[in-house]
């Protein structure tokens, strides 16, 4: 593939990225969560850790290329980031209500993380894609790479705080109902 037709996929991969990993994922995962294990409560952390790792993993230059580059290896990137993040928003809809402060941490890590990356993308002034061509050919990879890291920022966040708050809301309800009042 040129690297005329590779510039104009990142913009997309990050919206697929986005409507994967912070609308699907959350949405099936709270649509079933009657339905799933107890211990996807307990294993939040290591969910995090592992859709952190393939986040940055797969936003790495050589990964990132291949991605774009080849069909299957693009296919690999997007299953793979969308079943570590099914993994976590599970742990996340499974967590009880005394134990709200792992899934408030886990959240805040991983949305912290996901906003280092989108930030890393708007503010650099070079290419994580390596294949240009041409000076004008970089400069549209950049301004595309630049546009995918706004979206990361503004999108994702959304998600997150949105849960955070649900989560803080039941965590702060639950405190309240087992102390006394002091008055």
């Amino acid at each position: 593939m040129q690297a005329h037709a590779m510039i104009g996929t990142i913009d997309a991969m990050m919206l697929w990225h986005i409507a994967l990993m912070n609308a699907l994922a959350p949405a099936i995962a709270y649509s079933i969560r009657a339905r799933l294990p107890a211990s996807l409560e307990t294993s939040i952390f290591f969910a995090a850790a592992l859709q952190i790792g393939l986040l940055w993993g797969w936003h790495s230059p050589a990964a990132l290329e291949a991605a774009m580059q080849h069909r299957a290896v693009g296919i690999a990137m997007h299953a793979s980031l969308f079943l570590s993040a099914l993994w976590f928003w599970g742990g996340v809809v499974t967590t009880s209500q005394r134990a709200s402060w792992r899934a408030l941490v886990a959240l805040l890590l991983t949305g912290k993380l996901f906003c280092l990356l989108g930030a890393l993308f708007v503010f650099s002034n070079s290419s994580l894609n390596t294949a240009h061509g041409s000076i004008a050919s970089l400069e549209t990879a950049v301004a595309h790479q630049q546009l995918a890291g706004l979206l990361m920022l503004a999108l994702c966040p959304l998600t997150y705080v949105a849960a955070g708050i649900v989560l803080s809301i039941r965590w702060f309800r639950g405190l309240g109902r087992h102390h006394e009042p002091l008055v």
